[in-house]
């Protein structure tokens, strides 16, 4: 009796892992050359674990996890980094006349053949993740390309002298390392690069998710060179090191257009590098893809969609306020509307927006720059942040003559955005007239949805939900796995708080009543706080507690 192999879609449905209405609409968007496992994960209606357990169930052939696998490193030179990193493929060890090589696509027959016949072995494949094998790949071929064999010839003692032809030659050691430092990065879904100098060292850390994290340490004596080549890069001024510089790097990583954005900071041992990677599919955001729960979806909307006013977006560095902004304006873009911004630095372009850059050394401030605007006739305005009275002042009467304003501002949570622009010395009446809502957010690791496990909560936890008014009886927890570096985290998720200003609480702020007022009325017209946002999040599995208090305060 002939076996009918079951289709992957129904595998999935089966499994009750996607339903039937994601598969057919997946199916309708999917193009000839697509593969529906990729447009699946594409969608995050599944995780690369979840689709290697179905195709090794359809398949017949196993899975293997990578992360601490004991490679065979012999076995790396049998296949070109360039094969593997094409095919996505990593050979792993030899038994006999047979190789065992994990792949993506286990049904990758070109692929099998090409190594069959480059190698002279069997090729058994088995399956691990497009992740896992990327990182095997980096981790393996590069630590054959290591420092030692880059900076052969270089004397550890002395400093290197740094010539430009030195650090710009295309196969030179240093453009190897620099391009070696950014391809782990995009890899590993860093936000930021950060280069330390030490006294005897100079350390390179990542921030994945929002969490610093060292990649490797290099020897002293590459410093100069490695600095130079990414100020190069940047089109920064090599020679200068007393001063703090900023640069941009428009770069290709593996075919993809990648924006750095980098700065220098003299200090006691060097200069300090941070670069920040720009990442254009996050900037494109949809608004119904920030994490906004259902009631401050609406009320959001809402507040973009009226004609004249402030909004107001708050949070530290690096709590995605820029993201949440494009998100807006990327709403607002239509050919019938004039939007301006005005931003320092502008941090991703886009189509259709006039785009203004913050200059102070040729007196372009933001105030200048917002006054200057107001003369070429905008529908809607982006100050990239409001950092002085001045600028504050201008933002409103732009607000007050007709326009839509988008702004941010550092505080901690909504209702103290009142109080700090009062505290710049703008009138409360201004205050009150102009803004129309003001979103506080911040990032909170997701729970990696590969080794996520039930659990009961603690007592902290329920007492936690409790005085919230919430009750909790399981949570979602990482335990760890390769999928997440072990962190069990994958991922972020933006959490918030929108104070919708009505006219009771224009009253409040006119006439400068204490803060407590003001909470008590947010309260009162069913504000979401940050908290209440968070602990929500968690019930649903999408995050931890132990997240949200790092990030929000429990009253």
């Amino acid at each position: 009796m002939v076996q009918t192999r079951k289709r992957l879609g129904d595998l999935l449905v089966d499994a009750g892992i996607i339903t039937e209405e994601q598969l057919q609409n997946t199916l309708k968007e999917k193009t000839k050359d697509q593969k529906l496992g990729d447009l699946l994960l594409h969608k995050g209606y599944i995780t690369e674990q979840q689709l290697i357990e179905v195709l090794e169930f359809q398949l017949g052939i196993p899975h293997v996890s990578l992360f601490r696998y004991p490679f065979d490193e012999k076995l790396i030179h049998v296949v070109s980094k360039e094969f593997a990193k094409r095919n996505l493929l990593i050979p792993l060890k030899k038994e006999h006349d047979k190789l065992f090589v994990a792949m993506a696509d286990p049904m990758d027959f070109f692929a099998i053949d090409d190594l069959r016949l480059s190698t002279g072995f069997e090729v058994e494949p088995v399956i691990a993740t497009k992740d896992d094998i990327l990182r095997s790949i980096t981790k393996y071929y590069d630590s054959t390309d290591s420092i030692d064999d880059l900076f052969v010839g270089f004397d550890s003692t002395v400093e290197v002298k740094v010539e430009e032809e030195s650090v710009s030659e295309e196969d030179s050691p240093i453009v190897r390392l620099v391009n070696q430092l950014l391809q782990n990065a995009i890899q590993q879904r860093a936000s930021d690069i950060h280069i330390d100098p030490h006294e005897t060292k100079v350390v390179v850390r990542y921030r994945i998710d929002g969490v610093l994290r060292t990649e490797r340490t290099l020897p002293k004596h590459t410093q100069n060179v490695l600095i130079a080549r990414i100020k190069i890069l940047g089109k920064m001024d090599i020679t200068e090191h007393r001063i703090p510089q900023d640069g941009r790097i428009k770069t290709n990583v593996d075919f993809h257009p990648v924006d750095v954005r980098v700065s220098t900071l003299p200090t006691v041992f060097g200069e300090k590098v941070v670069m920040r990677i720009l990442d254009m599919s996050s900037a494109l955001n949809d608004i119904s893809q920030l994490g906004f729960n259902g009631k401050n979806y609406e009320r959001f909307i809402d507040l973009i969609n009226r004609p004249t006013g402030i909004i107001l977006i708050t949070g530290p560095t690096g709590s995605g306020k820029s993201s949440t902004l494009y998100a807006a304006l990327n709403n607002l873009n239509n050919e019938e509307v004039n939007i301006i911004t005005v931003e320092d630095p502008v941090e991703y372009q886009l189509e259709g927006i006039n785009q203004i850059q913050v200059n102070t050394n040729v007196g372009m401030t933001f105030a200048k720059g917002l006054r200057a605007i107001l003369r070429q006739d905008p529908n809607v305005i982006m100050v990239g942040e409001i950092r002085d009275r001045e600028t504050a002042e201008v933002a409103i009467r732009a607000s007050l003559t007709g326009h839509l304003v988008l702004s941010t501002l550092h505080t901690n949570d909504s209702i103290s955005t009142i109080t700090r622009l009062i505290d710049m010395k703008v009138e409360p009446f201004l205050v009150a007239s102009s803004i129309n809502g003001v979103l506080a957010q911040r990032l909170v690791r997701k729970v990696c949805r590969d080794c996520a496990k039930e659990e009961q909560p603690t007592a902290r936890e329920v007492e936690i939900f409790a005085k919230r008014g919430l009750s909790i009886d399981k949570i979602l927890r990482g335990k760890g796995c390769g999928t997440c570096n072990m962190t069990g985290y994958k991922g972020r998720l933006a959490i918030h708080e929108l104070l919708v200003i009505n006219d009771e609480m224009k009253k409040l702020i006119m006439n400068n009543e204490p803060f407590s007022r003001i909470r008590d009325l947010a309260n009162e017209i069913d504000t979401v706080f940050l908290i209440d946002d968070g602990l929500e999040k968690v019930k649903k599995g999408l995050t931890t507690t132990e997240e949200i208090l790092r990030v929000a305060l429990s009253e």
